[in-house]
């Protein structure tokens, strides 16, 4: 009996010995090989970030004078940029008081720059801006771009006003990495400064919004009204503009999606100096390759964009582009799929000769295009 109760004592010690990591917070994250940046026993970042970054996140009010319109009512856009499934229409209603919009932003230096989506302001006759400590300013459109969903704005100040407003870093989100912990800020359903965590759960989704998708896919719970807020790393540094869900009841389900801020930087400048974004065009239609289309156009891999059709005295056409050619390298650059052509075509600043390789009849030829530059839709 008595070795036994050794045994057991022993036994015991053992266990608890074994267990300590675990029951010790600090030791917690390394035995789970968890990021040192996030400790949910120990220090609290979300805590240190939620303090830290609030006050440089806005709420953002718009009103549009009411004009009746003839023939079909228009096509309202569900708050948040409410997509649908992937495309369709969103589940919400009209606005109850169409000619107003709300949602959230997030100040980017101290003169009083903010960014936000476009869909929160456009045609917006007046904005307003709420800080956290319920200050109120007027705020103008410096400039918009509807085709990624971008707005930047800027507080208007009085004479002789000095006041230098508090402002967030913007990140790199080419660095982000899915599953790494993420902070969303914003004004879900008029609830000001809303703080909420998760991860990211994706990168380079394309659901159908426009033609520049790349979203960020996270499962930070946001919702109607946290359009334009911030998606903040552990570092506090802003990765993300929030922009949309998809959602069958209209409520967070745990699929958001971010505009990557590395697209907000990339059409920054052009937005504070010309109020509008300038891009690239090629003048081509193109097409996924599938794989069985690599062995009819003789390819390597189901890499690069099929020219579905060729716009007549465009760019593409110019430059020696045919139908059936299978366009593998833009400036430099290997086309990974057909969506990311788009991207690169716009980024060439208009009048600038491109070096553009395709496959035609299973051989390699290297084509020079002059780009053009793209004409916007005129609005009815």
């Amino acid at each position: 009996m008595n070795i036994d109760r050794k045994k057991y004592f022993f036994a015991t010690l053992l266990f608890l010995f074994l267990s300590f990591p675990f029951l010790n917070g600090a030791s917690f994250n390394s035995a789970f090989a968890l990021s040192d940046k996030v400790n949910p026993v120990g220090t609290n970042l979300i805590v240190e970030i939620a303090k830290k970054q609030n006050p440089a996140v806005v709420f953002v009010t718009s009103k549009t004078k009411f004009q009746p319109t003839k023939g079909t009512p228009p096509q309202y856009r569900g708050p948040f940029g409410q997509f649908g499934p992937f495309g369709g229409p969103g589940p919400f209603p009209p606005s109850p008081a169409p000619g107003n919009g709300s949602g959230t932003g997030f100040l980017i230096d101290k003169e009083g720059h903010i960014l936000t989506n476009n869909h929160v302001v456009e045609n917006a006759d007046v904005i307003k801006i709420t800080l956290e400590n319920d200050k109120e300013f007027e705020a103008k459109l410096i400039g918009s771009d509807s085709k990624t969903d971008i707005a930047l704005l800027k507080i208007v100040k009085q004479p002789g006003d000095n006041t230098d407003f508090p402002h967030l870093t913007l990140g790199n989100s080419e660095k982000v990495e899915v599953g790494e912990w993420v902070v969303a800020i914003g004004n879900p359903f008029g609830l000001d400064h809303t703080v909420t965590a998760g991860v990211v759960s994706a990168k380079a989704r394309n659901i159908g919004a426009g033609p520049y998708d790349e979203f960020i896919q996270t499962d930070a719970s946001i919702n109607p009204g946290n359009s334009g807020g911030p998606l903040l790393n552990m570092d506090g540094e802003v990765i993300g503009i929030n922009t949309a869900i998809f959602s069958k009841t209209g409520g967070n389900v745990g699929i958001g999606f971010t505009i990557p801020i590395n697209m907000a930087s990339d059409i920054l400048d052009e937005l504070k100096n010309d109020g509008r974004v300038t891009r690239g065009w090629l003048g081509v239609l193109i097409q996924k390759i599938t794989p069985g289309l690599v062995e009819t156009f003789k390819l390597s891999d189901a890499h690069g964009a099929l020219v579905n059709d060729v716009v007549p005295n465009g760019p593409a056409a110019k430059g020696g582009l045919k139908r059936g050619d299978v366009i593998v390298k833009f400036n430099g650059k290997k086309i990974v799929s057909v969506g990311s052509l788009p991207k690169q075509v716009a980024a060439v600043e208009p009048g600038n000769s491109v070096k553009v390789e395709i496959v035609r009849d299973g051989y390699k030829k290297l084509l020079d295009v002059t780009i053009d530059k793209m004409k916007e839709k005129k609005q009815a």
